[in-house]
């Protein structure tokens, strides 16, 4: 049976979202190390060089809720970013980022991925990511074995079934598997697996 705690850690994050902000960029990034350029219509980064002129320096982009087909090739540079946010885009993959050796959180929420990009692993930072609303079939065994993750969402994704083997994920605080089809036998062995993790079926 699940610790009360536990049932009520899960009807917040459901409620909530864990992949909201949880804190505004605001109040922990400085405001020339930020970037929002969310709902604009862009296709690609032309035109917004003004934007990223901080480069390295930046911490924080937001392009949520944009038009890009194509990873903006001048964020694989910005080598002190720590926070990308593309949600609500048309990306389909990514290009190689192992550069953003700082990126900690990648929000790709809504775009049309039917892969898990293999460039994630090669983040080291890389504590927080969320796919859900994509085309996904299956979590890779990579991604499974990941360790230092600390949220992860699969929401409203294809994905039937979790890897096999789970033990890196043990020290995930957040994992979202909403409106997933998966079986009860799956979703107890989810749970038995990262009894201290706040799983959202």
């Amino acid at each position: 049976m699940r610790k009360p705690a536990a049932i009520l850690a899960a009807a917040l994050l459901a409620a909530a979202g864990c992949f909201n902000e949880p804190e505004p960029a605001y109040r922990t990034v400085p405001a020339e190390n930020r970037v929002y350029l969310s709902d604009r219509g862009l296709v690609d980064l032309t035109g917004e060089a003004a934007a990223l002129k901080a480069g390295a320096a930046i911490d924080y982009v937001n392009l949520d809720r944009n038009r890009l087909e194509v990873f903006p090739a001048e964020l694989a540079s910005l080598t002190g970013l720590k926070w990308l946010r593309l949600n609500d885009n048309r990306l389909s993959e990514l290009p190689d980022l192992g550069a953003l050796v700082n990126l900690r959180r990648l929000y790709l929420r809504g775009n049309r991925f039917t892969a898990v990009p293999e460039t994630l692993k090669d983040l080291p930072s890389l504590t927080d990511v969320d796919l859900s609303d994509n085309p996904l079939a299956e979590i890779p065994d990579w991604l499974a074995a990941k360790k230092n993750l600390a949220a992860l969402s699969f929401t409203r994704t294809q994905i039937t079934k979790l890897p096999a083997d789970l033990t890196a994920w043990r020290s995930l605080r957040q994992l979202q598997l909403g409106e997933l089809k998966l079986t009860p036998e799956e979703r107890a062995r989810v749970r038995a697996a990262l009894p201290h993790t706040a799983v959202v079926f």
